[in-house]
């Protein structure tokens, strides 16, 4: 049975805990300021308001409207540069490019077919040197990477290990 992630946000602030340490680690390292930064499947915004609190500018996804709505919440009384909105992830399409995308263990919980058209969506939304970190099920890793192998557009694997891919845009 799927989880109720919206039950789940309504139970309980900061429900899934804190950031994801290799975002933490990469977003710590990353040389660009103010940077525009996509958050696919945030949820209350573990990433997203620990990125925006670094100084860049988020936009943050979710189907979960009581998840947008305390990210919201939080970011609007931290003063944070965060927009949030309630959406599909299969059907958003981004209304600009990012520097980096944020997709954080949610492309497990869609069919195949759908992970393949996720990241094919969102790699329209980057320009060269655009970053897109992805953690996920170990056993869709190798899917994430065809899809990327398979793009008009070059990218490079920055890191690869147990659940996480991040890649980089070529020029």
């Amino acid at each position: 049975m799927a989880t109720d992630y919206d039950k789940v946000y309504r139970d309980a602030k900061h429900a899934l805990g804190a950031p994801t340490q290799q975002f933490v680690s990469f977003f710590e390292d990353y040389p660009k300021l103010a940077a525009k930064v996509l958050d696919v499947g945030c949820g209350q915004g573990r990433d997203a308001l620990f990125i925006a609190r670094l100084g860049h500018h988020v936009t943050a996804v979710d189907l979960s409207p009581s998840g947008i709505a305390d990210l919201q919440a939080e970011a609007d009384a931290e003063g944070l540069s965060i927009q949030a909105q309630v959406a599909d992830i299969c059907t958003y399409k981004p209304s600009q490019q990012y520097d980096v995308i944020v997709v954080d263990r949610v492309l497990h919980m869609l069919q195949k077919e759908q992970r393949e058209a996720v990241l094919k969506t969102l790699c329209t939304a980057t320009h060269p040197d655009s970053v897109i970190l992805i953690a996920d099920e170990p056993r869709n890793i190798a899917q994430f990477q065809a899809v990327f192998t398979q793009s008009a557009h070059t990218w490079v694997v920055l890191m690869q290990k147990r659940g996480f891919l991040f890649v980089q845009r070529g020029v």
